[in-house]
């Protein structure tokens, strides 16, 4: 078994809440959100700059409660995402340069359509995506199953824990 590595052994976590957001360029860092169910979130990462966000995003639609979206713009996706990306271009982050990485919108509580919430996040982000220009590298969008994904900012690298495995990807190279 290898000995883990000087610097991984300095590497420390974010956790990004439920409607929140967390962005860096700290090579030191790991992005984190846990247990994604109906709840959308989006990973950017640039790796020419490191700068690198992650938005884990509850509801499509702000105008369901505007008191709420001006306390916590992360909670909606029109208020989110455009959040997400102003502070990627304040860390110097270039759009071209940009990869994105879409996960969650699951029906994790029940089989009824009446909500379908987690769609209905997964729409409004992918439309909001290609209406602004950003184009999604990779995503692991719907079905019934709760998700974790951890970015580490250093390299790109993707962590997506299923109840079935983990599935590693990279938006590094």
């Amino acid at each position: 078994m290898a000995s883990p590595s000087i610097g991984s052994m300095f590497v420390q976590r974010v956790v990004v809440g439920v409607g929140d957001l967390g962005a860096s360029n700290n090579p030191m860092l790991t992005l984190s959100t846990y247990a994604l169910g109906s709840c959308v979130a989006v990973v950017a990462y640039d790796p020419a700059s490191k700068a690198s966000g992650l938005l884990h995003m509850m509801l499509p639609d702000s105008t369901l409660s505007p008191s709420k979206a001006a306390s916590q713009p992360a909670m909606f996706a029109d208020t989110g995402l455009p959040l997400l990306f102003r502070t990627l271009e304040g860390m110097k982050a270039n759009r071209s340069n940009l990869r994105l990485f879409v996960t969650g919108g699951a029906s994790v509580l029940c089989d009824s359509t009446a909500f379908r919430i987690g769609e209905r996040n997964v729409v409004a982000t992918q439309n909001w995506l290609a209406q602004h220009g950003y184009r999604i590298r990779a995503s692991a969008v719907g079905g019934v199953v709760n998700r974790t994904v951890h970015l580490e900012i250093s390299t790109g690298n993707i962590e997506l824990k299923l109840p079935s495995g983990i599935e590693r990807m990279s938006l590094g190279g």
